[in-house]
């Protein structure tokens, strides 16, 4: 048997694991919400113990708490940030109260806890730690700060790495001239190159989208506290708490321009989120390129052949699959899934107060943290290990009939059409067909038709 302890708060005695660091209402938060076994990801727990350091020192410093109290409450939650074994102390489930309020007095009380310990004095949850704080200005400000900065720890740079791939995949292989390919069907042709450029360029642009929100992700909802009003909080105390933040994390984070749109909104959640879904769109886009390219190897497009990582099949010996980019593709999928319950949940911004907080913090963090980690994935084991079958890439090419596009200026549309009809019908390389039903030299085609030079320089 669990030997016990008893804990009390405003609704009675409760029992609790006696070597547990939280209390009553953290208990009643487990016993209430058993719903998935899931708990906050760990980035916002961390950003939940920095608030509590923070407002701690800013507390002191503006003489509405004891000074060693103050000292003994940030120590403790800068040292369990530290701590490997973190997240056994905060148990409670995503799907909570919608204020996120277990989660910031699951905080409150182990912090509590740990201070009387060290203090050997009791050390309230409510009138020490949560001092000038509501978990309605907490838990949005948790979600601003563990998605600000795991965008700049983790995101970001894992964009940057795959952007870094694809611009040194196209450098090596911008000899190679493939058929390009328009409603997946022959079309002009391309340098690989070139297709590799362009999803570089699409990652940029997915940077310098996500970067666009770091301005308001940096405005906190911390000061405001029940309702926006600031009430049992002393004069300045956000500005002094973004103070004692950006010293703790060496950012810039500011007080918000408007308290009450902070707590009764989640707009710059929506925005985050919907940077987030352009990223997986993206990286929808360019696993399916891999895939379509690596098809067959034999029955498919074959121009290309990944990284063999592991047996494709328990039934067809020697069967090996595109997983990397199969990966990516749910982690899309589940991204842009996580997107809509964003969106859903930043509805619930009732009057004063936004009551489905801990799912939208739970889906941006996942978010960013299953996009980070596929992106480098992706870069890795598939953009930067992937061989070319040029033997695969030439043979068509020199039989596309497409190409006659390029005689269009010379003999016309209509007669271009002719050119190219024949030569599907025939079978040939359009080069010959062009010969025998135009009177143009076969040297003069050569230099019309020829692949690399319709794919231009870039």
């Amino acid at each position: 048997m669990t030997k016990t302890r008893i804990e009390r708060d405003s609704m009675g005695e409760l029992e609790v694991a006696s070597g547990a660091l939280y209390g009553a209402q953290t208990q009643r938060a487990i016993n209430n919400f058993p719903i998935s076994g899931q708990t906050l990801p760990r980035p916002f727990i961390e950003a939940v113990l920095l608030i509590k350091a923070a407002s701690a020192k800013t507390n002191a410093e503006l003489g509405v708490l004891d000074g060693k109290l103050g000292a003994q409450i940030a120590k403790h939650a800068l040292q369990l940030i530290e701590s490997a074994d973190l997240m056994q102390h905060f148990p409670v489930d995503v799907y909570q109260t919608g204020s996120g309020t277990s989660t910031n007095m699951n905080a409150n009380e182990v912090l509590a806890h740990l201070a009387s310990q060290s203090l050997a004095q009791k050390v309230s949850p409510n009138d020490h730690v949560n001092c000038s704080q509501s978990s309605n200005d907490v838990i949005p400000t948790a979600i601003h700060i563990s998605t600000a900065l795991t965008l700049d720890k983790q995101l970001i740079p894992a964009l940057h790495h795959l952007k870094e791939a694809c611009e040194r995949k196209a450098r090596s292989v911008r000899h190679i001239v493939k058929t390009g390919r328009t409603h997946l069907m022959d079309a002009m042709p391309v340098r690989m190159s070139q297709t590799l450029n362009a999803w570089a360029s699409q990652i940029d642009a997915l940077i310098v989208a996500l970067a666009a929100q770091q301005s308001a992700l940096r405005q906190l909802a911390q000061g405001g506290t029940a309702v926006g009003t600031g009430v049992n909080t002393p004069e300045h105390f956000s500005s002094h708490f973004c103070k004692h933040l950006n010293t703790l994390t060496g950012d810039n984070f500011i007080p918000g321009d408007n308290l009450f749109r902070l707590i009764s909104t989640q707009d710059t959640s929506v925005a985050v989120s919907g940077a987030l879904k352009a990223i997986a769109v993206s990286l929808t886009k360019i696993a399916n390129d891999l895939r379509w390219m690596n098809s067959g190897p034999l029955a498919g497009l074959g121009e290309i052949e990944l990284e063999a990582l592991q047996p494709g099949s328990s039934i067809m010996p020697g069967k090996v699959n595109p997983v990397i980019p199969e990966a990516v593709v749910m982690v899309a999928a589940d991204v842009i899934g996580k997107d809509t319950a964003i969106t859903l949940a930043a509805q619930s911004g009732n009057f004063e107060l936004n009551v489905c907080l801990p799912v939208i913090a739970n889906n941006l963090l996942v978010s960013i943290h299953i996009l980070s980690t596929s992106l480098t994935l992706l870069a890795d084991k598939a953009v930067a290990t992937f061989k070319v079958r040029e033997a695969n890439i030439a043979a068509p090419l020199a039989r596309n009939p497409i190409l006659v596009t390029a005689l269009n200026e010379a003999v016309g549309y209509l007669k271009a059409a002719e050119i190219a009809k024949e030569a599907y019908r025939s079978g040939r390389p359009i080069l010959d067909v062009a010969q025998e039903l135009t009177d143009i030299s076969r040297s003069e085609l050569e230099v019309l038709l020829d692949p690399a030079t319709l794919a231009g320089d870039t």
